[in-house]
């Protein structure tokens, strides 16, 4: 491991592949508010960059730690290798494309010495396109229904929502993004981290719902803040993304619901992404439509290898935390009864 004989608290790991704009523009402000805290290292694994990337970081030999991915296999890949050898108390998954604002990582520290029960942490995301607007991908914390849909403090399906504090305080959530994901290192490692299959996607609420299935807590702190650029990966709305949305929701599903839910729940999504799909078909976006059928065809071809990473996660389960999954229907709730914002939600299954 990198730092063996010298571990560090926070290991700031950010992960970048081709992408010296962005590290240009925020690698400084990540350094500037981290470099007089001794207990912070950041790292950059570099995800095999073919660019200029390389060249641009040794101007910063002397303060970061630099990780060279020999060859790149994704995003959830380079985290698997970067992170093995990295020694520290607490990991922070950020990604290139996030800037940092002043003392972003101690309200997150504090919150983990507080909650000794705590695993993962996310500050509130913010756009950084539009600074007064939550971010699609995070927000104040991610929830789930109990229909897997995935949604946000601050952002349901295609509604964001503008922060004005009313999202300003410490909750337990389902998920924490990856954008800016702050976790435990030793529980990274012993729940077997993110999942190498998903490429990248949705990685981070299967690591959450994992995590929390073993008897720890995922938490949002919006007393640290962080400006997501986003898309960076795989570009919203694009074929690509709709096909990484299907198919590893069904992945994540498959691997970590319940026995009692998991036959029933995986057919009421196919049928949900039938509907899906043939309303991306009505709207003119044939390409997108498609890639649900490839998620689906993809799916089910390793249908063998997610039932046998079923096995080996449900029997390590303590229990099945259902903190953080909305008890009703998003997609009605959202399309049909015109609830568009979290804060209208019934927040009684919150208590």
């Amino acid at each position: 491991m990198a730092n063996s004989n010298n571990k560090v608290k926070l290991a700031v790991a950010l992960l970048c592949y081709n992408n010296r704009d962005l590290l240009e523009q925020f690698l400084p402000g990540v350094l500037s508010t981290t470099e007089q805290n001794p207990d912070v290292k950041v790292f950059v694994i570099d995800n095999a960059s073919t660019d200029t990337t390389q060249d641009y970081l040794q101007s910063f030999r002397n303060k970061i730690e630099i990780i060279k991915i020999e060859e790149n296999k994704g995003f959830t890949n380079g985290y698997k290798l970067g992170l093995s050898q990295i020694d520290a108390e607490f990991y922070c998954l950020l990604s290139s494309d996030v800037q940092v604002s002043d003392k972003w990582v101690e309200p997150v520290i504090d919150l983990f010495d507080k909650e000794t029960n705590l695993g993962v942490v996310q500050p509130k995301i913010k756009s950084w396109h539009r600074k007064d607007e939550f971010e699609y991908a995070g927000a104040s914390g991610g929830f789930m229904d109990y229909q897997c849909y995935p949604f946000c403090r601050g952002r349901i399906f295609y509604e964001v929502e503008k922060d004005q504090g009313q999202y300003d305080s410490n909750e337990e959530v389902f998920w924490a993004s990856g954008a800016c994901f702050f976790i435990k290192a030793d529980l990274y490692h012993s729940s077997g981290g993110l999942d190498d299959d998903f490429y990248a996607h949705m990685e981070e609420i299967d690591l959450c719902w994992r995590i929390k299935n073993l008897g720890h807590s995922v938490m949002v702190c919006p007393a640290s803040v962080v400006y997501h650029v986003g898309g960076a990966v795989i570009s919203y709305g694009s074929p690509q993304k709709v096909f990484r949305n299907h198919r590893n929701n069904l992945i994540m599903m498959t691997k970590n619901l319940p026995s009692s839910q998991v036959f029933g729940l995986i057919l009421l999504r196919l049928f949900m992404d039938g509907l899906a799909f043939a309303n991306m078909l009505f709207r003119g976006e044939a390409k997108s439509s498609f890639s649900i059928i490839s998620a689906h065809w993809s799916y089910f071809y390793s249908l063998p290898r997610w039932m046998s990473k079923r096995r080996s996660i449900q029997s390590k389960i303590t229990h099945h935390s259902i903190t953080g999954v909305y008890p009703k229907s998003i997609v009605l709730d959202y399309f049909l009864r015109g609830k568009k914002r979290f804060s209208q939600l019934d927040q009684n299954w919150l208590k």
